[in-house]
């Protein structure tokens, strides 16, 4: 059986790369209400969405959405075991 042929690796400049985020905090330790960690997420220079991570849940603004989503950590915690592991 033959060997497979390797791709070869290319390196990734900054006008190649397809994310960026931008982060914002607001009280470093997250122990005040209203505190929050701000990310907002683009792709090719395009914004997908901003979210904000509290103490209690996450919210989610779509690129162009004008009200959040709101997911509590449980909620959070169940949909990601899903998309890692599948549907028990």
């Amino acid at each position: 059986m033959a060997a497979r042929k390797k791709k070869p690796q290319r390196k990734a400049t900054t006008s190649e790369r397809k994310y960026e985020v931008k982060a914002e905090i607001e009280n470093f330790t997250l122990t005040k209400a209203k505190s929050a960690l701000k990310l907002e997420i683009y792709c090719r220079e395009e914004k997908l969405g901003e979210l904000q991570v509290g103490r209690g849940s996450l919210y989610w603004w779509g690129a162009h959405r004008h009200k959040e989503k709101r997911v509590s950590w449980g909620r959070f915690a169940q949909m990601m075991d899903e998309l890692a592991y599948g549907k028990k």
